[in-house]
């Protein structure tokens, strides 16, 4: 297993997540219909909106995990802030960085994973729309086309929250 490098923008990108005031709030049933809808479009087990912390990935939204935040040694999450681009691990058994993780070896026995990284205005990664499975599997260009549009919707509605929060009086 090979945990991931921080962004060479770490310390911006920490405190662009935490102005958001995102984290440890209250499941909500806007976030919760998008991951359903990734789920159900994708037929994927697992799918979750990862915020990646100093030393935590927390999950805003998630179906299909038994917790709500796993360390960020062990996330693929962190592996997928590093870019701008969709990051696919085919089959993680067979991938030298998840090969021995724990996630992996052990419940949920992930195979596949699909992050895609939630970009805000600022330019900051804050964390994954993300979704597993147990399988290896693909996606084709169509697939990873309605991916990012549904992880644009996911950054517009974070952002538009954190409006909100901003200029309450």
């Amino acid at each position: 297993m090979i945990p991931a490098q921080h962004p060479d923008n770490e310390p911006a990108r920490i405190k662009a997540l935490h102005n958001l005031l995102i984290l440890d709030t209250p499941p909500e049933q806007r976030f919760d219909r998008i991951i359903t809808f990734l789920a159900d479009e994708f037929t994927m087990p697992i799918a979750m909106i990862s915020l990646v912390d100093s030393n935590r990935q927390w999950y805003k939204a998630q179906l299909g995990m038994a917790c709500t935040e796993t360390d960020r040694n062990i996330s693929f999450c962190a592996h997928a802030i590093l870019g701008t681009e969709l990051f696919i691990v085919p089959d993680a058994q067979q991938d030298v960085r998840f090969s021995a993780n724990p996630l992996v070896t052990d419940v949920p026995f992930v195979r596949f994973y699909a992050g895609a990284p939630l970009i805000l205005n600022s330019g900051h990664a804050i964390g994954t729309l993300c979704m597993l499975d147990l399988t290896p599997r693909l996606l084709d260009a169509l697939d990873m086309a309605i991916f990012c549009a549904v992880r644009n919707i996911v950054v517009d509605e974070i952002e538009l929250s954190a409006k909100h929060i901003i200029s309450a009086p």
